[in-house]
């Protein structure tokens, strides 16, 4: 191998572009399975963010079976998810663009609801009934959108007719496998899901309507997730009743199935996310989450014990099992997500499709590394380091890379050890990157995730800041240059870093919220009573709305930010990023800002995506002085000298 050219970190040429990062690759959501055939979601950004329903085919190719331009994604929780369902060949789905339900045999979507201001997701198809059931959220009323449990006709329109309503959100109606009984999960403000949710079962009428209901489980402070049926009718089900997610089995005791000090289950942010699956020979695959590395595992009955699959993968998503295999997407520190077929009973692995067939060399791809540090008050925090990594350059001995700090969104949500084209687009240009797991993450236990509870914009900003200084007095990065980063909920807890703290010199908030207390009066119903546990009772304790609230004390921002906001975003409105933007110009503080029409909530399209990153890299350019070596098109840096 040649030598590496010496060259300032941050001005490495890098293989990953931002072009390959926004085009080279589908982002895959929901599996299903019809029989033994597997289906699957691709969200792809060169298709403006069109989510297209793929197949396996006979010939083991995959094809699109959604033409365009449908789009199979919801809008229930705006978050979405569970958008489409199979039977028979026999396909439904919801159309992001008007809202319907659409069911799809041959090549022609044929429409079956009526009102748009009606929206579908977590479909159950009923064949005996000719009917589909699942959840309905409805706009067409002034006020907060009531959410039920509905059955609409599989041929014909109609807007449904409601099997149970009362609570303020529902998920998950599942029928068991002779139609007779149907579970499904139930909450109400202010809990999110994972904090408490109820799992009812009901007799199934011969008429379709429900009756008998009995709440089989659940409560207001244990989270239950994934009901689902075996095929010989036992009703199975996550549940954090120790503290940790883990499987049960429906009985007049709820019999644990397998305990473990590991995660099974995760937070419900989007309808049809499995995390385990039944096969027609009654073993049960599941994916096991363990501080943020996830394992696949399988019990074999009678046996009752986990027993772990050797799989070369980190990050594991969405299993579905059929009768002797699951398929599941994958990942790990070297190779992007796919999607995988794994035998159950020997182990073996199929790739039914990759993310991207773009080759990597392995030299270019930064390794993440665990670290652990300490945060306030005694505690805890743990992150994954990327050092930088390129097989052409290498930064002088004289000088030590920036460190860009990754809080993820959420923010009860984790980050693991996975490829990632857009870190590995900052650390093969010579910057360190740490990806933290703030108190309030998934997959270390529920008194981890709870941790942040009423501390949220104080105790994940002090673990984002203790794991830069740590990696700084590690002399493992410059200290001077110590950037945060953050999107949605990752977003605020940049802004409170910037404005809190005195620990980085620059960051990048993508749909971040400025003002808590319009967030909570402006968001949609899904989130309106989220920062009740995570702040406190709202309106009750105004005052601590207010002092968490960065765009109240801009004044204390002394370094440089750029903004990334969606001009259409339901879940943080661009009104937040735009009042931000008029206290930086006050103060005269450098500021970009970076608006996307027709983007929601998170970049969909290629070209925003490729934007996006392409700004904020020439933002930390000008702001620490290193040439580029992209060339694409500069943005305005307001308030900096040219």
């Amino acid at each position: 191998m040649p030598d590496k050219r010496v060259a300032p970190y941050g001005s490495w040429k890098s293989p990953f572009s931002a072009d390959v990062v926004a085009s080279g690759a589908v982002q895959f959501g929901q599996i299903v399975l019809d029989g033994d055939i597997p289906y699957w979601i691709e969200e792809r950004a060169p298709e403006e963010g069109r989510n297209v329903i793929v197949r396996v085919a006979p010939d083991g190719s995959t094809v699109d079976v959604l033409p365009p331009p449908f789009n199979a994604r919801s809008r229930v929780h705006e978050y979405g998810g569970g958008a489409f369902a199979v039977a028979g060949g026999m396909i439904l789905f919801s159309n992001f663009a008007d809202n319907h339900v659409y069911r799809l045999e041959g090549s022609r979507p044929e429409r079956l609801t009526i009102d748009q201001n009606k929206r579908y997701a977590d479909f159950e198809i009923d064949r005996d009934r000719e009917r589909f059931v699942c959840v309905r959220e409805d706009h067409s009323a002034p006020g907060e959108a009531v959410n039920t449990i509905v059955s609409v006709p599989l041929h014909g329109e109609s807007d449904g007719e409601i099997l149970a309503s009362g609570n303020d959100f529902y998920a998950s109606p599942r029928l068991s496998p002779d139609g007779s009984r149907l579970a499904w999960l139930t909450w109400c403000h202010p809990n999110m899901p994972w904090d408490g949710t109820d799992l009812w079962v009901a007799d199934v009428e011969a008429g379709g309507t429900l009756g008998n209901a009995e709440q089989v489980a659940g409560g207001p402070a244990e989270s239950i997730v994934q009901p689902e049926w075996s095929p010989n009718g036992s009703l199975y089900f996550c549940s954090d009743r120790t503290g940790w997610w883990n499987l049960y089995r429906a009985a007049e005791t709820n019999v644990a199935v397998a305990p473990v000090e590991a995660e099974i289950g995760g937070p419900l942010w989007n309808f049809g996310t499995t995390w385990y699956g039944i096969s027609s020979d009654h073993n049960l695959a599941c994916i096991l989450n363990r501080r943020s590395v996830q394992e696949l595992a399988v019990v074999r009955p009678p046996i009752k014990d986990l027993e772990a699959l050797k799989v070369p993968y980190t990050g594991l998503r969405n299993i579905v099992v059929g009768g002797a295999f699951a398929v599941l997407l994958a990942a790990s520190p070297q190779d992007e997500a796919a999607i995988v077929r794994v035998d159950l009973h020997t182990g073996d692995i199929e790739v039914l499709k990759r993310a991207s067939e773009t080759w990597l060399d392995p030299a270019d791809v930064s390794t993440p590394q665990e670290i652990g540090f300490a945060a306030s008050s005694g505690s805890s925090a743990v992150g994954w380091f990327y050092p930088p990594a390129n097989r052409s350059f290498q930064g002088p001995d004289d000088e030590r890379p920036p460190l860009i700090v990754m809080s993820h969104g959420g923010p009860t949500s984790v980050r693991g050890p996975e490829l990632n084209p857009k870190v590995q687009f900052w650390t093969s240009r010579g910057f360190a990157l740490l990806d933290v797991n703030y108190r309030g993450s998934v997959g270390f236990g529920r008194p981890y995730r709870e941790a942040l509870y009423g501390l949220w914009g104080v105790a994940d900003v002090d673990d984002c800041a203790s794991g830069a200084t740590t990696l700084a007095e590690q002399n493992l990065v410059d200290a001077q240059r110590l950037i945060i980063r953050g999107g949605s909920a990752g977003g605020y807890t940049t802004l409170c870093a910037l404005t809190f703290r005195d620990v980085f010199r620059a960051g990048a908030s993508s749909y971040g919220i400025g003002d808590l207390e319009i967030f909570v009066t402006d968001t949609h119903k899904f989130e309106s009573r989220y920062i009740e546990h995570l702040v406190g009772p709202y309106p009750e304790r105004k005052d601590l709305y207010y002092e968490r609230s960065p765009l109240h004390f801009a004044d204390r921002i002394s370094v440089p930010l750029i903004l990334l906001q969606g001009l259409d975003d339901k879940v943080v409105p661009p009104n937040q990023a735009e009042m931000m933007i008029e206290a930086l110009d006050s103060k005269c503080l450098p500021y970009a800002y970076v608006a996307f029409e027709g983007e929601g909530h998170g970049f969909r399209k290629a070209e925003n995506v490729k934007r996006a990153l392409e700004a904020e890299l020439y933002f930390y350019s000008r702001v620490f002085g290193f040439e580029i070596s992209d060339t694409f098109e500069r943005i305005t840096i307001e308030n900096l000298d040219t």
